[in-house]
């Protein structure tokens, strides 16, 4: 008897002291996270999205609550075009914004003081056509808009891309039968509404709008995530002032690990991260898993700054825009210290683990 009181005495001491150091290091956590939210410049942030489902992880990082986890409050604002966001930044209406790789990049070189400090998405876009021009055929590729009017938005990823592709097939830019006639429209929706136009035959598309083409009975000219010359293609950047990220570190870095944390999410939960996404882009569910989990565009917080560089020296080649000193107007320190302190506290996360791996190989 004496025994059984003595091990119930062990077994509840025991439990006591596993009780107390889970409660400490769930209050050393909570008082790390106090301590950092102290120390945070502003808490207030307005950021400005496309309507994309690649732009998940504002959603995410929002709906899951990981923006509050880390301190900071962050209003979506949807917009239509990268003019539009340029100027919402510049004006002080946004703090962030995500603005495709093109037009960031051209702005930069116009003298905007506009710094890239990590990434949205990569790949996620194409072209559609009228199926009427594909009637008989079981396979097709650029060479199938020669002689066709195709909608587009300049300077924009879509173009530049489309140009590329012209460009290595010898197919020159203009009215003819041999030449593709661009026509520009001043923002994708634009684009893509033009295809209920006779004099329209094609139209540029970025996540979900493919989808969407597909559903109503267009096919898709190409994806660039399938052709050679444009893999891994960077498109939507974390844009700031370069003056508030000089000014509001710590905040900036809160809003990273918020995004980090959301893409995570977005690799281990698709039913959740569908819902979520559905909440600011409201199409079929179908249709966003085809965007998101299909293999045509990848939302990743990592900057990809060796590939945006090597995006920019292709548009100064195109003549989108005047070479410039791209290193002044990039950050990569803002997700590498993000990153760091979240590995830090996780040490054993993949997810995480496989973001560092391609941040040291590509930054």
């Amino acid at each position: 008897m004496r025994k059984k009181i003595i091990a119930g005495i062990l077994a509840v001491t025991l439990l006591l002291t596993f009780t107390a150091c889970s409660n400490d290091e769930q209050n050393n956590s909570n008082n790390e996270a106090q301590e950092a939210n102290s120390n945070l410049e502003k808490t207030e942030f307005n950021l400005g999205y496309l309507n994309s489902t690649a732009h998940l992880l504002a959603f995410v990082a929002k709906e899951e609550g990981y923006f509050e986890e880390e301190g900071i409050n962050v209003t979506l604002t949807q917009f239509s075009n990268a003019t539009e966001l340029s100027s919402g930044l510049e004006s002080g209406k946004l703090d962030v914004a995500f603005i495709g790789s093109v037009p960031a990049l051209t702005f930069q070189s116009q003298g905007h003081d506009l710094t890239i400090f990590g990434g949205a998405m990569t790949n996620g876009h194409g072209y559609v056509i009228k199926s009427e021009y594909t009637e008989g055929l079981s396979d097709w590729d650029i060479t199938i808009l020669k002689g066709r009017n195709v909608a587009s938005v300049k300077n924009s990823v879509q173009d530049a891309e489309l140009q590329i592709l012209l460009k290595d097939a010898n197919i020159e830019i203009g009215e003819g039968d041999d030449k593709v006639n661009i026509i520009y429209f001043e923002s994708q929706k634009d684009a893509y509404a033009a295809l209920q136009n006779d004099t329209i035959d094609a139209a540029s598309v970025y996540s979900p709008y493919a989808s969407l083409a597909k559903g109503q009975g267009y096919e898709v000219v190409y994806y660039c995530s399938e052709e050679e010359a444009l893999k891994n293609q960077p498109c939507c950047r974390q844009v700031a002032t370069t003056s508030a990220l000089s000014e509001n570190p710590n905040s900036y870095n809160a809003f990273e690990r918020a995004l980090i944390k959301a893409y995570k999410f977005s690799q281990e939960n698709q039913e959740g991260t569908i819902a979520d996404v559905k909440k600011y882009i409201d199409i079929e569910e179908d249709y966003i898993k085809t965007e998101v989990y299909g293999g045509y565009s990848v939302s990743s917080p990592d900057p990809d700054k060796q590939a945006t560089v090597t995006l920019k020296d292709t548009i100064v080649e195109l003549g989108y825009t005047e070479d410039y000193d791209i290193d002044k107007l990039y950050n990569t320190d803002i997700y590498k210290n993000a990153l760091d302190s979240l590995i830090s506290e996780n040490p054993d996360d993949a997810v995480y683990k496989e973001l560092q791996d391609h941040f040291n190989q590509y930054e």
